[in-house]
C-alpha cells in the first residue's frame, strides 16, 4: 500500500509525460497564447493603453505557462509500453528471403 502509493508520488514528480500529452501541450500553447495575444492587442488597441496591452500579455503568458510546464497527470493518460529489459525479441529460426533459407 506505501510503496504504491510512494510510486504514484514519484511518478508526478519525474515529469513524465507521453507522446499525446505532448501533443496536447503544444495545442494549448499555440492556441492560448494565440488569444492571449489578440486580447492584449485588441484591449490596448481600443483603449489606447500599450502598459495594459503589456501586462495582459504577461499575465496571459504566467497563466500558460503554469498551465503547460509541470507535468500534469492528464497528460500522461497513455503512457508507452516499453519492451522487457534483456529480451522479449527472439529471432526467427528460419527466415525465408527470396526463395532462400537465411539463418
Amino acid at each position: 500500500m506505501a510503496e504504491q502509493l510512494l510510486d504514484q508520488i514519484r511518478d508526478v514528480f519525474e515529469g513524465q509525460i507521453d507522446f499525446e500529452g505532448q501533443k496536447l501541450v503544444e495545442l494549448l500553447i499555440n492556441v492560448a497564447l494565440s488569444v492571449v495575444g489578440a486580447i492584449a492587442f485588441l484591449v490596448g488597441y481600443v483603449l489606447q493603453d500599450i502598459k495594459l496591452a503589456v501586462y495582459i500579455g504577461l499575465i496571459g503568458t504566467a497563466l500558460v505557462f503554469v498551465l503547460v510546464i509541470p507535468p500534469w497527470p492528464f497528460y500522461n493518460k497513455n503512457p508507452v509500453k516499453w519492451l522487457p529489459v534483456g529480451g522479449g525479441y527472439q529471432a526467427p529460426a528460419n527466415l525465408v528471403f527470396d526463395g532462400k533459407t537465411v539463418r
